[in-house]
């Protein structure tokens, strides 16, 4: 019976100290991690463009926010990935998910180093229009890719072969029985 209440009380003791220290973080503001701003002008709507990573790499990931001046409940619009080689992603601006007072993109990666070109069209009540952002996007960070999978896919390579190894030896066990 004691047993059953001291482990009890040590379970309301961790539910207690667990909610306890993760109170500040649900309490935060979502987008206090926006590190680097940009304005573009998309006609008569100033937009402030948030960055969570400055400067951009390829291949890494980061959130983007989009905040028209007067906010967005009166305005929709679409934003355009041009890559350095001229390909492009077109997507309804859609509110952030941890703000959703704001659009943005959440954990979004550029997938090649250059020059791109964020083209954003707007439309609210004083018409549509058109701004780009012009961003440099750096190297990827780290070693190149093919690499980072090799050295990566070791231990799943070793655990194939050890189970292979077990296998092969348990079947001649049990072929000679």
């Amino acid at each position: 019976m004691r047993a059953r209440l001291r482990a009890l009380a040590a379970t309301l003791g961790a539910v207690v100290l667990l909610a306890l220290g993760v109170a500040p973080a649900a309490s935060a503001d979502p987008l206090d991690y926006i590190v680097h701003t940009e304005h573009v002008e998309v006609g008569p709507y100033p937009l402030t463009v948030g960055f969570t990573v400055w400067p951009l790499r390829a291949m890494q990931s980061l959130d983007f926010t989009f905040e028209p001046r007067g906010g967005i409940a009166d305005k929709s619009g679409t934003l355009t990935e041009i890559a350095p080689d001229g390909g492009s992603d077109t997507d309804r601006l859609a509110r952030h998910p941890r703000n959703r007072s704001v659009w943005g993109l959440d954990v979004r990666s550029l997938d090649a180093p250059g020059s791109w070109t964020l083209r954003f069209e707007i439309d609210g009540p004083q018409g549509v229009s058109t701004g780009d952002l012009k961003i440099d996007v750096l190297g990827q960070p780290g070693p190149p890719l093919p690499l980072s999978w090799s050295i990566g896919l070791i231990p799943l390579a070793l655990t194939l072969l050890f189970f292979g190894v077990v296998w092969v030896r348990t079947g001649r066990a049990h072929a000679e029985r």
